[in-house]
Protein backbone atom coordinates (compact mmCIF):
# COMPACT_ATOMS: atom_id res chain seq x y z
CA UNK A 1 0.00 0.00 0.00
CA UNK A 2 1.38 3.40 -1.04
CA UNK A 3 2.36 5.70 1.78
CA UNK A 4 2.20 9.50 1.99
CA UNK A 5 5.97 9.59 1.65
CA UNK A 6 5.72 7.63 -1.62
CA UNK A 7 3.32 10.19 -3.07
CA UNK A 8 5.60 13.00 -1.98
CA UNK A 9 8.51 11.42 -3.79
CA UNK A 10 6.50 10.73 -6.96
CA UNK A 11 4.97 14.22 -7.18
CA UNK A 12 8.14 15.94 -8.44
CA UNK A 13 8.54 13.25 -11.12
CA UNK A 14 4.97 13.87 -12.27
CA UNK A 15 5.57 17.61 -12.35
CA UNK A 16 8.74 17.22 -14.41
CA UNK A 17 6.93 14.91 -16.84
CA UNK A 18 4.05 17.37 -17.22
CA UNK A 19 6.49 20.21 -17.83
CA UNK A 20 8.37 18.13 -20.38
CA UNK A 21 5.17 17.30 -22.26
CA UNK A 22 4.18 20.97 -22.18
CA UNK A 23 7.53 22.09 -23.59
CA UNK A 24 7.56 19.42 -26.30
CA UNK A 25 4.01 20.35 -27.33
CA UNK A 26 4.97 24.03 -27.26
CA UNK A 27 7.96 23.48 -29.55
CA UNK A 28 5.92 21.40 -31.98
CA UNK A 29 3.14 23.97 -32.08
CA UNK A 30 5.69 26.72 -32.63
CA UNK A 31 7.31 24.77 -35.48
CA UNK A 32 3.93 24.22 -37.12
CA UNK A 33 3.15 27.92 -36.78
CA UNK A 34 6.57 28.60 -38.26
CA UNK A 35 5.29 27.02 -41.47
CA UNK A 36 2.65 29.77 -41.60
CA UNK A 37 5.32 32.38 -40.87
CA UNK A 38 7.21 31.12 -43.93
CA UNK A 39 4.10 31.79 -45.99
CA UNK A 40 3.98 35.35 -44.59
CA UNK A 41 7.68 35.91 -45.27
CA UNK A 42 7.31 34.81 -48.89
CA UNK A 43 3.94 36.34 -49.78
CA UNK A 44 3.67 39.64 -47.89
CA UNK A 45 6.47 41.41 -49.84
CA UNK A 46 4.81 40.21 -53.05
CA UNK A 47 1.44 41.54 -51.86
CA UNK A 48 -0.10 38.09 -52.19
CA UNK A 49 -2.82 36.61 -49.99
CA UNK A 50 -1.45 34.61 -47.06
CA UNK A 51 -4.57 32.40 -47.11
CA UNK A 52 -5.11 31.57 -50.79
CA UNK A 53 -4.00 29.67 -52.72
CA UNK A 54 -2.86 26.82 -50.43
CA UNK A 55 0.85 26.10 -50.02
CA UNK A 56 2.46 25.28 -53.35
CA UNK A 57 5.85 24.96 -54.96
CA UNK A 58 7.05 28.40 -56.07
CA UNK A 59 8.74 26.83 -59.14
CA UNK A 60 6.24 24.34 -60.61
CA UNK A 61 3.14 25.65 -58.86
CA UNK A 62 1.93 22.20 -57.69
CA UNK A 63 -0.03 22.14 -54.45
CA UNK A 64 2.01 20.68 -51.59
CA UNK A 65 0.36 17.57 -50.16
CA UNK A 66 -0.21 17.63 -46.42
CA UNK A 67 2.25 14.81 -45.76
CA UNK A 68 4.92 16.77 -47.64
CA UNK A 69 4.23 19.87 -45.57
CA UNK A 70 5.24 18.61 -42.11
CA UNK A 71 7.57 21.20 -40.55
CA UNK A 72 11.29 20.28 -40.78
CA UNK A 73 10.60 16.54 -41.16
CA UNK A 74 9.24 16.80 -44.72
CA UNK A 75 12.23 18.92 -45.75
CA UNK A 76 14.60 16.23 -44.48
CA UNK A 77 12.67 13.32 -46.01
CA UNK A 78 12.46 15.08 -49.37
CA UNK A 79 16.14 15.95 -49.30
CA UNK A 80 15.36 19.65 -49.56
CA UNK A 81 13.64 19.25 -52.93
CA UNK A 82 10.11 19.61 -54.29
CA UNK A 83 8.30 16.27 -54.45
CA UNK A 84 7.03 17.06 -57.96
CA UNK A 85 9.62 19.02 -59.92
CA UNK A 86 12.66 18.21 -57.74
CA UNK A 87 13.71 21.87 -57.60
CA UNK A 88 15.65 22.88 -54.53
CA UNK A 89 13.85 24.23 -51.44
CA UNK A 90 15.61 26.93 -49.46
CA UNK A 91 17.01 25.87 -46.08
CA UNK A 92 15.46 29.07 -44.73
CA UNK A 93 12.12 27.26 -44.48
CA UNK A 94 13.12 24.60 -41.91
CA UNK A 95 15.34 27.15 -40.15
CA UNK A 96 12.36 29.47 -39.60
CA UNK A 97 10.26 26.55 -38.37
CA UNK A 98 12.90 25.45 -35.85
CA UNK A 99 13.51 29.03 -34.73
CA UNK A 100 9.77 29.59 -34.36
CA UNK A 101 9.48 26.50 -32.15
CA UNK A 102 12.46 27.48 -29.99
CA UNK A 103 11.26 31.05 -29.51
CA UNK A 104 7.80 29.94 -28.43
CA UNK A 105 9.36 27.37 -26.11
CA UNK A 106 11.57 30.04 -24.53
CA UNK A 107 8.60 32.38 -24.15
CA UNK A 108 6.46 29.77 -22.40
CA UNK A 109 9.40 28.70 -20.23
CA UNK A 110 10.05 32.31 -19.18
CA UNK A 111 6.52 33.64 -18.69
CA UNK A 112 4.38 30.51 -18.28
CA UNK A 113 0.91 30.11 -19.75
CA UNK A 114 -0.14 33.74 -19.31
CA UNK A 115 -1.60 36.61 -21.31
CA UNK A 116 1.91 38.07 -21.40
CA UNK A 117 3.13 34.95 -23.21
CA UNK A 118 0.41 35.32 -25.83
CA UNK A 119 1.24 38.92 -26.62
CA UNK A 120 4.99 38.42 -26.48
CA UNK A 121 4.65 35.44 -28.85
CA UNK A 122 2.72 37.62 -31.30
CA UNK A 123 5.36 40.35 -30.95
CA UNK A 124 8.31 37.96 -31.40
CA UNK A 125 6.73 36.26 -34.41
CA UNK A 126 6.08 39.65 -36.01
CA UNK A 127 9.77 40.50 -35.47
CA UNK A 128 10.75 37.14 -36.99
CA UNK A 129 8.75 37.78 -40.15
CA UNK A 130 10.05 41.35 -40.39
CA UNK A 131 13.65 40.17 -40.00
CA UNK A 132 13.56 37.73 -42.89
CA UNK A 133 11.61 40.07 -45.15
CA UNK A 134 14.02 42.93 -44.44
CA UNK A 135 17.04 40.72 -45.04
CA UNK A 136 15.81 39.67 -48.47
CA UNK A 137 13.81 42.67 -49.71
CA UNK A 138 15.13 45.59 -47.61
CA UNK A 139 11.59 46.58 -46.62
CA UNK A 140 9.50 46.48 -43.44
CA UNK A 141 5.83 46.08 -44.41
CA UNK A 142 3.34 48.53 -42.89
CA UNK A 143 0.84 45.67 -42.67
CA UNK A 144 2.93 44.28 -39.80
CA UNK A 145 4.38 47.33 -38.06
CA UNK A 146 1.29 49.55 -37.93
CA UNK A 147 -1.09 46.92 -36.48
CA UNK A 148 1.84 45.97 -34.24
CA UNK A 149 1.81 49.44 -32.67
CA UNK A 150 -1.89 49.07 -31.90
CA UNK A 151 -1.34 45.55 -30.50
CA UNK A 152 1.44 46.79 -28.23
CA UNK A 153 -0.71 49.61 -26.87
CA UNK A 154 -3.65 47.21 -26.38
CA UNK A 155 -1.46 44.71 -24.55
CA UNK A 156 -0.16 47.29 -22.09
CA UNK A 157 -3.63 48.77 -21.63
CA UNK A 158 -4.85 45.29 -20.74
CA UNK A 159 -2.19 44.68 -18.08
CA UNK A 160 -2.49 48.16 -16.54
CA UNK A 161 -4.14 48.44 -13.12
CA UNK A 162 -6.13 51.57 -13.87
CA UNK A 163 -7.21 52.27 -10.28
CA UNK A 164 -3.63 52.05 -9.04
CA UNK A 165 -2.43 54.07 -12.02
CA UNK A 166 -4.83 56.92 -11.21
CA UNK A 167 -3.49 57.07 -7.64
CA UNK A 168 0.11 57.06 -8.89
CA UNK A 169 -0.55 59.83 -11.44
CA UNK A 170 -2.30 61.99 -8.84
CA UNK A 171 0.66 61.65 -6.49
CA UNK A 172 3.34 62.34 -9.12
CA UNK A 173 5.58 65.40 -8.97
CA UNK A 174 7.18 67.47 -11.72
CA UNK A 175 10.56 65.72 -11.76
CA UNK A 176 12.40 63.33 -14.05
CA UNK A 177 12.60 60.71 -11.32
CA UNK A 178 8.85 60.92 -10.79
CA UNK A 179 8.32 60.56 -14.54
CA UNK A 180 10.33 57.31 -14.70
CA UNK A 181 8.43 56.15 -11.63
CA UNK A 182 5.19 56.72 -13.52
CA UNK A 183 6.44 54.68 -16.45
CA UNK A 184 7.32 51.78 -14.13
CA UNK A 185 3.91 51.88 -12.43
CA UNK A 186 1.67 52.56 -15.45
CA UNK A 187 2.38 50.12 -18.35
CA UNK A 188 0.04 51.88 -20.79
CA UNK A 189 1.76 55.23 -20.22
CA UNK A 190 5.12 53.54 -20.70
CA UNK A 191 3.80 52.01 -23.94
CA UNK A 192 2.64 55.36 -25.32
CA UNK A 193 5.90 57.14 -24.52
CA UNK A 194 7.86 54.13 -25.76
CA UNK A 195 6.15 54.28 -29.16
CA UNK A 196 6.67 58.04 -29.40
CA UNK A 197 10.32 57.81 -28.32
CA UNK A 198 11.07 54.89 -30.60
CA UNK A 199 9.57 56.43 -33.70
CA UNK A 200 10.82 59.92 -32.86
CA UNK A 201 14.46 58.97 -32.27
CA UNK A 202 14.86 57.10 -35.54
CA UNK A 203 12.94 59.77 -37.42
CA UNK A 204 15.40 62.40 -36.10
CA UNK A 205 18.40 60.22 -36.94
CA UNK A 206 17.09 59.58 -40.45
CA UNK A 207 16.50 63.32 -40.95
CA UNK A 208 19.96 64.31 -39.73
CA UNK A 209 21.64 61.62 -41.82
CA UNK A 210 19.86 62.80 -44.95
CA UNK A 211 20.80 66.43 -44.24
CA UNK A 212 24.45 65.61 -43.60
CA UNK A 213 25.06 62.90 -46.21
CA UNK A 214 22.57 64.23 -48.80
CA UNK A 215 21.06 60.77 -49.25
CA UNK A 216 18.59 58.54 -47.46
CA UNK A 217 20.23 56.26 -44.91
CA UNK A 218 17.23 54.85 -43.07
CA UNK A 219 13.75 54.16 -44.33
CA UNK A 220 10.46 54.96 -42.63
CA UNK A 221 9.98 51.23 -42.13
CA UNK A 222 12.63 51.26 -39.40
CA UNK A 223 10.92 54.24 -37.76
CA UNK A 224 7.58 52.43 -37.61
CA UNK A 225 9.26 49.23 -36.44
CA UNK A 226 10.90 50.96 -33.47
CA UNK A 227 7.58 52.63 -32.67
CA UNK A 228 6.02 49.15 -32.59
CA UNK A 229 8.85 47.91 -30.38
CA UNK A 230 8.34 50.84 -28.01
CA UNK A 231 4.60 50.15 -27.85
CA UNK A 232 5.34 46.64 -26.61
CA UNK A 233 8.34 47.10 -24.31
CA UNK A 234 8.21 50.78 -23.33
CA UNK A 235 10.78 53.52 -22.88
CA UNK A 236 13.42 51.45 -21.10
CA UNK A 237 13.11 48.77 -23.77
CA UNK A 238 13.53 51.31 -26.57
CA UNK A 239 16.68 52.76 -25.00
CA UNK A 240 18.14 49.27 -24.62
CA UNK A 241 17.19 48.27 -28.17
CA UNK A 242 18.69 51.41 -29.72
CA UNK A 243 21.89 50.90 -27.74
CA UNK A 244 22.32 47.18 -28.46
CA UNK A 245 21.16 47.28 -32.09
CA UNK A 246 23.64 50.09 -32.79
CA UNK A 247 26.46 47.97 -31.38
CA UNK A 248 25.35 44.89 -33.32
CA UNK A 249 24.93 46.91 -36.50
CA UNK A 250 28.37 48.49 -36.12
CA UNK A 251 30.11 45.17 -35.51
CA UNK A 252 28.38 43.46 -38.44
CA UNK A 253 28.83 46.54 -40.66
CA UNK A 254 32.58 46.72 -40.03
CA UNK A 255 32.87 42.98 -40.65
CA UNK A 256 31.06 43.33 -43.99
CA UNK A 257 33.23 46.28 -45.00
CA UNK A 258 36.39 44.30 -44.24
CA UNK A 259 35.00 41.32 -46.16
CA UNK A 260 34.13 43.60 -49.10
CA UNK A 261 37.66 45.06 -48.97
CA UNK A 262 36.68 48.56 -47.92
CA UNK A 263 33.44 48.90 -49.91
CA UNK A 264 31.37 51.42 -47.91
CA UNK A 265 28.43 51.37 -50.33
CA UNK A 266 27.02 48.02 -49.21
CA UNK A 267 23.68 48.62 -47.46
CA UNK A 268 22.64 46.62 -44.42
CA UNK A 269 19.01 46.42 -43.29
CA UNK A 270 18.64 47.73 -39.72
CA UNK A 271 15.39 45.91 -38.96
CA UNK A 272 17.06 42.59 -38.05
CA UNK A 273 19.32 44.31 -35.50
CA UNK A 274 16.34 46.06 -33.90
CA UNK A 275 14.47 42.75 -33.80
CA UNK A 276 17.32 40.75 -32.27
CA UNK A 277 17.91 43.43 -29.63
CA UNK A 278 14.19 43.43 -28.80
CA UNK A 279 14.09 39.67 -28.28
CA UNK A 280 17.17 39.86 -26.06
CA UNK A 281 15.47 42.57 -23.99
CA UNK A 282 12.30 40.50 -23.56
CA UNK A 283 14.20 37.58 -22.07
CA UNK A 284 16.85 39.49 -20.10
CA UNK A 285 15.12 42.71 -19.02
CA UNK A 286 18.01 44.79 -20.34
CA UNK A 287 19.24 47.41 -17.95
CA UNK A 288 17.34 49.64 -15.50
CA UNK A 289 16.79 53.37 -15.91
CA UNK A 290 16.84 54.77 -12.40
CA UNK A 291 17.10 58.45 -11.52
Amino acid sequence: MATTETFRRSAPVSTVLNDLLLYVATFLFGAVFGSFLNVCIYRIPREESIAFPPSHCTVCGHKIKFYNNIPVLSYLLLGGKCADCKSGISAVYPFVEILSGLLLLLTVYTFGLTIKTLFYAVFIYALLVITFIDLKHMIIPNIISLPGIVAGLAFNALITDWQHSRDVIEGATMSLGSFFGLLNEVPFLDSVFGAVLGGGVLLLIAFLYEVIRKREGMGMGDVKLLAMIGAFIGVQGVVFVIFLSSILGTVVGISVILYKRGDFKYALPFGPFLSVASVIYIFTGGFSLQI
